[in-house]
């Protein structure tokens, strides 16, 4: 078990904050002219998802915490539950749809995403970085557009909406970045 002073902190460390683990989003050293230096942090409740700004002494010392990853695919939904499968034990792993919403966006049957753990308790669920999703809704494309400048919005056969070439058309398959939602290329 590791430990980590606010001093030392840094975007994506995860620490154990009042039997709550927290990741920081994003933090500033700060040294005033008078007074003693602190750190002001932006921290996320990794399992809640709520976001805090607050105050540390840069000697403040935290426990890490061990955030695991695995690699799962999502099998189905059954109302608010959604199903992922341990592709090295075949379980089934139930996560509730206020954890996957995000991921949501991205992701349909069968597809690999990654889900985190805390201490064996799922609490986050992040597609690929780019994922081949059906153009379900779309105006038509313009034959020959290609290097026409311009763009028109496209349904995903997830629901997502985003912003597509003049060129895609509604039954093409794209490749789309999680990380912005944006339009990579057409497959």
């Amino acid at each position: 078990m590791g430990f980590i002073t606010a001093g030392d902190f840094r975007k994506g460390i995860t620490f154990v904050m009042d039997n709550t683990v927290q990741v920081i989003v994003d933090f500033q050293h700060v040294k005033p002219g008078k007074g003693a230096a602190f750190v002001r942090a932006k921290i996320k409740n990794v399992m809640t998802g709520g976001i805090l700004e607050k105050t540390f002494n840069p000697s403040d010392k935290f426990e890490t915490a061990h955030i695991e990853r695995k690699k799962m695919e999502y099998s189905y939904n059954d109302g608010d539950l959604y199903y992922f499968m341990d592709p090295e034990t075949y379980e089934m792993i139930p996560i509730g749809k206020d954890m996957v919403e995000d991921a949501l966006r991205f992701i349909k049957e069968n597809m690999v995403c990654d889900v985190a753990f805390y201490r064996g308790v799922p609490f986050s669920v992040e597609p690929q970085n780019f994922v081949e999703l059906e153009v379900i809704d779309c105006e038509p494309g313009i034959p020959g557009a290609t290097a026409q400048p311009g763009s028109k919005a496209a349904t995903l056969e997830t629901g997502f909406q985003l912003q597509v070439p003049l060129f895609v058309n509604k039954g093409d398959i794209i490749r789309v970045d999680t990380r912005s939602g944006s339009y990579m290329s057409r497959i």
